[in-house]
């Protein structure tokens, strides 16, 4: 049985982490909202922008027929894979990489090789993850976590956009966690490139599907070059969503993961107060036992 001086210490020192989870939960929490105020104001010029391109789809659908659109055989593939830069976020990271393996496994039982698959890893953890695996990161990216510049990210965009269309990659996944909740965030796989036009069904949330749209607008000089001119921003605007979206999972994840923290570590100072109190009073007893017998010697 442990001593009272250990007990008390063990006592001190859940009280001094109890400090420092509810201090980054604290952070976690405000970073939290300044991420959904972010991706907040970004979704409304989102909408617009898919607004158009589904506009200019409906019209004239051959316009799309083009090099974002040409289906090929996945002879190499590009793997985009978002983690967070540091750890005490729950199941966040670890889902993503068990993630990132179970598709990187369906490619190579497929018959590609580790050199045919090139990982853009997002995050330092998954970058660790990468390497461990055995597979060599195309890049350092693990800024794009935290910090998302847009002229960082249409720089990124623009990598992965010129490896395909010069034919150096077939397809580019994207593999990142997407905030449902405050506790809910879900890992999804999207296919990046080639580029699958949107439909009623799988427009973007809030969008009417087309079926109110007014089609009565003058397009120049042409639906086919406007395409080629709003693709490419659209391309940009799906990296930056992404990005915001791992990084809005990553802080509810982190929130989550200080909260339930914070909770066990003061279900256990209670339970360790109850144990520290108990043998407290039973050394009292004992020692008043030991006096009363003295006496009665």
């Amino acid at each position: 049985m442990a001593s009272l001086k250990e007990i008390k210490g063990r006592i001190n020192s859940i009280n001094g982490t109890l400090k420092i989870t509810s201090a980054m939960k604290m952070v976690a929490s405000a970073k939290l909202h300044k991420a959904q105020t972010a991706i907040a104001n970004l979704l409304p010029y989102r909408q617009r922008m898919y607004d158009i391109l589904y506009r200019l789809i409906s019209d004239d659908p051959l316009s799309l027929s083009g090099r974002y659109t040409a289906e090929r055989q996945a002879r190499k593939v590009a793997i985009v894979a978002v983690a967070s830069n540091s750890s005490l976020c729950g199941a966040f990271n670890s889902d993503m990489i068990r993630l990132f393996g179970k598709v990187t496994d369906e490619y190579l039982a497929s018959g590609l090789s580790k050199e045919d698959i090139l990982v853009f890893p997002v995050g330092r953890k998954m970058s660790d993850a990468v390497s461990k695996a055995g597979f060599r990161p195309q890049g350092q990216y693990d800024r794009l976590a935290d910090k998302h510049l847009y002229d960082e990210v249409a720089a990124f965009a623009q990598e992965l956009t010129d490896r395909f269309l010069k034919g150096e990659v077939d397809r580019v996944e994207l593999l990142y966690s997407h905030y449902k909740s405050s506790a809910v965030q879900e890992p999804v796989r999207e296919t990046y490139l080639p580029f699958l036009p949107v439909s009623a069904s799988d427009a973007p949330a809030g969008n009417s599907g087309g079926d109110n749209l007014v089609n009565d607008y003058i397009k120049e000089p042409d639906a086919a070059t406007l395409l080629n001119v709003l693709l490419p921003k659209v391309l940009v605007l799906q990296i930056y969503t992404m990005l915001l979206d791992a990084n809005l999972s990553e802080h509810a994840a982190r929130t989550v993961a200080m909260q339930e923290a914070s909770d066990n570590g003061r279900q256990l100072l209670q339970d360790l107060t109850l144990q520290y109190n108990k043998q407290r009073q039973q050394a009292i007893t004992n020692e008043l036992l030991d006096i009363v017998s003295g006496t009665m010697a």
